[in-house]
C-alpha cells in the first residue's frame, strides 16, 4: 500500500518541516495513523515545560495507581504554578474519594514535595468518580466544573491484570477511555490529551512503529456483543478473540487506542506507550516503587529464595523502563503537543517509550544481578539462598520447577505443620507459577519499537528541561538501577530498614551452612543406601575413586618435573 504524503510546509512562525506518514486501513499490520517522524526543529521553542503549565488545570485519571501517583507528584514538584489538579478517584472499601487521597500523599513518595512545597495539597481537587459506571458516576455539578476548567487530560486508569477477563477489560480499559473522550469533546478549554497505552498494545507482530494500527475487531461492535452475551458465552469466544495476543490486557489496549483514534478526531491527542514499568531512576528518589506488579514481584520471589527457576531466554531483551523517565516523557509530550496546538495538522502523537533499540538489556544479565545484589545485600527472613536460574528449554524447567520449587516447598509445609505452624510455601509456589504463565510471553520474546517521535521530543526540550524532565535513557547505567531496584522493594514494598541488613546477612549465613549439612547428610544417605549395599557400586565407586587419585598424582608430577 502507498502511503499518503503530507508536504513540507512552513507552520506559523515555527518554521520547520513536518512529514507525516498517513496510512489507509487495508489490512492487518498496515498503519492507519499517526506520525513517524516529524523532521528536525529549525528553530527553538520559547515557553518551557514549567512556564505551559502555569495557570493550567489538569484532569488526572489513575491517580491512586502505581503511575499516576508518580505523575501526580512530579507535576506538581517541577510545575509549580500548576494551577489544578483533578483527581477522579472512586469510593473503596469504604472510604471517601478525598480520604483516599489525603491517604496517598502521605505516603513516602511525596516527602520531597512536602519538603519543598508544603501548601500542595490545596492544589490536588478530589472528585468521586467511577469508571466502570454510566458517564464515570460523575455529579452534575463536577462535570459541568471539569468542562469549564480543564485544559489538559492525563488518562492513565487502566486494569493492568493480565488475567482479567474480557468483559471486565473491556469495561475499564475501552468503555472508559470512550466515555472520557466524550466528556473531553464537550471541554472549553481543552488543549490536549494524553492517553497512556502500552507498548504490547501490537506485540503480535515483532516491529512496532509509532502509528496507530487496525484493531483486532470493530471496538464499537465489540462493546455492543458483550450487553447481550453472558459471562459463560464471552469466556468460551475470548481465546478466538485473542488470537496471537497473549493475554486480554494487550488485546483491550489495542482496541482502546483506536477508540481514541475514532472519537479524539477532533481533540489534540498524543499516546504514551510505555513497556515494562519499573521502580524510578532518579526521581523523586532512585528506586521507588510501590507495589508486587510487574517484574518487582518477581525479583521479591528471588530475593527471598522462593523463585529458583524461571521460564525466559537469556538473550530476550527484558525492556525494563522506569517510571520517572515514563513520566517525564508524558509531560513532556502534553507540553509538545500544547504548544503546537495551532501550528499543525490534527494528528495522534505517538511515543513508544521503551529502552530495548536504544540501551538494550537482556534477561540473562536480569538474572546475574539479582543473585549478585541479593547475596550481597539480603532480604530479612529469606527462605532460601537466592540463586535463580533461567531455563528457555520448557522439558529443563519443568524438571527443575519440580525439583527446585515444588518438592522444597512439599517440605517445606511438612516442617511447618511438624512445629505446629500453618503451611503457606505451597500455596505460595502456586501463586508464584500462575504469576510466571502470565509473564512468560513477555521473557521469551524481543520486539523492535521505533522511537523516532521520542527521540524527536528530546531534541525539543530546552537545556533546563532536559534536566528536569529527564527521559534519555543512554544515561541509563543498568547495574546501577538494579541496586536501586532492588533495595527499592526492599525499603518501600517490604518496608525493611537498611539497618537490618548484618542481622539478614548472618541469616543468610546459616542457610548456606544449613544447605552444605543437608547436602552432606544427603551424600552420606545415597553411601549407605546403594553404594555400602552394592558390590558393583562399590567397584564403580572404586575406580572413579583410583583415577582421580592417579589423575592428583599425574599432575603434581608434572608440576614438580616443570620446576
Amino acid at each position: 500500500m502507498d502511503a499518503e504524503r503530507v508536504s513540507e510546509e512552513k507552520q506559523g512562525g515555527l518554521g520547520w518541516a513536518l512529514e507525516s506518514s498517513l496510512r489507509r486501513m487495508t489490512g492487518e499490520g498496515e498503519s492507519i495513523m499517526g506520525w513517524r517522524s516529524l523532521g528536525k526543529r529549525n528553530v527553538s521553542i520559547m515557553v518551557s515545560i514549567p512556564e505551559y503549565y502555569e495557570g493550567k488545570s489538569v484532569l488526572l485519571t489513575g491517580a491512586t495507581g502505581f503511575m499516576g501517583k508518580v505523575l501526580l507528584e512530579k507535576l506538581l514538584r517541577s510545575c509549580p504554578k500548576v494551577k489544578a489538579v483533578y483527581v477522579l478517584v472512586r469510593h473503596k472499601a469504604g472510604k471517601a474519594p478525598q480520604e483516599r487521597v489525603e491517604e496517598m500523599i502521605n505516603c513516602k513518595l511525596f516527602d520531597r514535595l512536602r519538603d519543598e512545597q508544603p501548601e500542595f495539597r490545596q492544589k490536588i481537587i478530589a472528585v468521586a468518580s467511577d469508571l466502570t459506571e454510566t458517564e464515570m458516576a460523575l455529579s452534575e455539578e463536577d462535570k459541568e466544573n471539569l468542562i469549564e476548567c480543564t485544559n489538559i487530560i492525563f488518562h492513565c486508569a487502566a486494569t493492568i491484570r493480565f488475567n482479567e477477563i474480557l468483559r471486565d477489560a473491556v469495561q475499564l480499559n475501552v468503555i472508559a477511555t470512550q466515555q472520557l473522550l466524550f466528556l473531553a469533546q464537550r471541554m472549553k478549554n481543552l488543549e490536549v490529551f494524553i492517553h497512556v497505552s502500552t507498548a504490547y498494545a501490537y506485540c503480535n507482530q515483532k516491529h512496532i512503529d509509532e502509528v496507530i494500527y487496525p484493531p483486532p475487531v470493530d471496538p464499537k461492535k465489540l462493546i455492543d456483543s458483550l450487553e447481550w452475551m453472558d459471562d459463560s458465552l464471552v469466556n468460551d469466544i475470548t481465546p478466538k478473540l485473542l488470537g496471537d495476543r497473549p493475554n486480554t490486557y494487550t488485546y483491550t489496549k489495542a482496541l482502546a487506542e483506536y477508540i481514541v483514534h475514532q472519537e479524539g478526531s477532533k481533540l489534540n491527542v498524543a499516546i504514551i506507550r510505555p513497556s515494562i514499568v519499573g521502580a524510578s531512576w532518579k526521581e523523586p528518589f532512585p528506586g521507588w516503587i510501590d507495589n508486587f506488579n510487574g517484574p518487582s514481584g518477581l525479583f521479591i520471589a528471588a530475593g527471598k529464595g522462593i523463585l529458583r527457576t524461571m521460564r525466559a531466554s537469556n538473550n530476550a531483551v527484558a525492556d525494563l523502563i522506569p517510571v520517572d523517565v515514563v513520566i517525564n516523557t508524558t509531560i513532556a509530550a502534553a507540553w509538545y503537543s500544547g504548544v503546537n496546538r495551532y501550528n499543525r495538522p490534527r494528528n495522534i502523537m505517538i511515543y513508544n517509550c521503551t529502552t530495548g533499540g536504544t540501551n538494550p538489556f537482556r534477561w540473562g544479565e536480569v538474572e546475574c544481578y539479582l543473585n549478585l545484589i541479593f547475596k550481597r545485600n539480603p532480604l530479612e527472613q529469606a527462605v532460601r539462598r537466592p540463586n535463580i536460574k533461567l531455563q528457555s528449554n520448557p522439558l529443563i524447567h519443568h524438571y527443575w520447577t519440580t525439583v527446585a520449587h515444588i518438592l522444597p516447598a512439599l517440605l517445606y509445609d511438612v516442617v511447618l505443620r511438624l512445629t505446629g505452624q500453618k503451611p503457606w510455601m505451597m500455596k505460595t509456589i502456586t501463586r508464584l507459577h500462575k504469576v510466571m504463565m502470565l509473564l512468560e510471553y513477555f521473557t521469551s520474546n524481543s520486539w523492535d519499537w521505533n522511537t523516532d517521535n521520542v527521540n524527536m521530543l528530546m531534541n525539543q526540550l530546552g537545556p533546563e528541561d532536559k534536566k528536569a524532565f529527564n527521559f534519555d535513557v543512554r544515561q541509563l547505567h543498568w547495574a546501577e538501577y538494579m541496586e536501586n531496584y532492588c533495595m527499592g522493594t526492599k525499603k518501600y514494598v517490604l518496608n525493611e530498614e537498611m539497618s537490618g541488613l548484618p542481622a539478614a546477612r548472618k541469616h543468610l549465613n546459616k542457610l548456606r551452612n544449613i544447605r552444605y549439612g543437608f547436602n552432606t547428610v544427603l551424600v552420606i544417605l545415597i553411601w549407605r543406601i546403594f553404594i555400602a549395599r552394592s558390590q558393583m557400586a562399590r567397584n564403580i565407586w572404586y575406580f572413579v575413586v583410583s583415577l582421580c587419585y592417579k589423575f592428583l598424582s599425574y599432575f603434581r608430577a608434572s608440576s614438580t618435573m616443570r620446576y
